[in-house]
């Protein structure tokens, strides 16, 4: 009998993200994936509610979403919202209307449960090979580390700091000057060592991003030579960061590999990234196929009963 046909949606602070695939003999097959930058984290107005044109149009994304997932059974579907959701006073109204568009629950998971799937998602698309793995993944408005062996999970921090966030609050005007890029990457340190101190006491021997601000960061350090494919190094990092304090403002960016909506909040990225190096005392980090959408999608499997 035919493997059965899997789906998954990350509603996430920067982008909606969908998997379509099937687990075949432990291997994940992909049969559709689409992604689509809708910045909901980006929307939340000053007393806590998303704004109505924001939530329009993350209900628009879900509405092709639901076109594309008709032939998937509504059991085999399970969607996901994190911080932006897990923030957003009005956020039920959001829910209950993605709920009905996809035709099943729309879960608003924790940031503990979002590390948690991340960790599986990394892990479960690469080889047990007995190493230790540290795992980070910096999203719009949380960044999740995690560390275990192959695919079992030791430790998983959820950190209230995310790259659309950061932009906003730093970055706000465009600006990439050092007095921006400072007290970005401070306040990011601040956090990090709090929170990160149960993951710095252990050790790792492999170390991956996870999701679209590693992905970015490491395509335009490929794209300039400053590492090779799939990568980030600590000194690639540090040249990044003076190039754009040159350019001076994000419409000045001239940067090969940048894809250019994520111009608005590479900045915020950025400084946390370097802030993570610094904190963890990291010097090279290699960019995962997984992510989140994997982890749901492979979690769903492991708890389907036959059909």
């Amino acid at each position: 009998m035919k493997a059965p046909l899997l789906a998954s949606i990350d509603i996430g602070s920067n982008s909606i993200l969908l998997l379509v695939g099937r687990l075949i003999q432990g291997k994940l097959q992909v049969e559709l994936q689409r992604k689509e930058t809708i910045r909901l984290g980006g929307a939340l107005d000053e007393q806590g509610f998303l704004q109505a044109q924001a939530m329009e149009r993350g209900l628009d994304c879900l509405r092709r979403y639901a076109a594309l997932i008709e032939n998937v059974p509504v059991q085999h579907r399970r969607i996901v919202a994190t911080q932006t959701l897990r923030e957003a006073h009005n956020r039920d109204d959001f829910l209950r209307q993605a709920s009905a568009i996809l035709h099943c629950e729309v879960e608003l998971i924790s940031g503990e449960q979002e590390a948690r799937l991340i960790y599986q998602g990394v892990s479960g698309l690469l080889p047990p090979n007995g190493e230790r793995r540290l795992i980070v993944d910096i999203g719009g408005r949380s960044t999740e580390v995690c560390l275990g062996q192959d695919w079992h999970l030791q430790t998983a921090v959820s950190c209230p700091l995310g790259s659309v966030a950061w932009a906003q609050r730093f970055f706000a005007d465009g600006s990439l000057q050092t007095s921006n890029f400072e007290p970005a990457q401070n306040a990011a340190r601040t956090i990090f060592q709090t929170q990160l101190s149960c993951i710095h006491r252990q050790p790792w021997n492999a170390v991956y991003g996870s999701s679209g601000t590693a992905g970015a960061i490491s395509k335009v350090l490929h794209q300039t030579g400053h590492a090779a494919a799939g990568c980030i190094s600590r000194t690639g990092l540090l040249q990044l960061k003076n190039k754009m304090i040159e350019a001076g403002h994000s419409d000045r960016i001239n940067l090969q590999g940048l894809r250019e909506e994520l111009r608005p909040v590479i900045g915020g990225g950025l400084s946390i990234m370097c802030a993570v190096f610094e904190v963890l005392h990291l010097e090279h980090m290699r960019i995962a196929q997984g992510a989140l959408r994997h982890g749901v999608l492979l979690e769903m499997h492991k708890t389907l009963e036959p059909i």
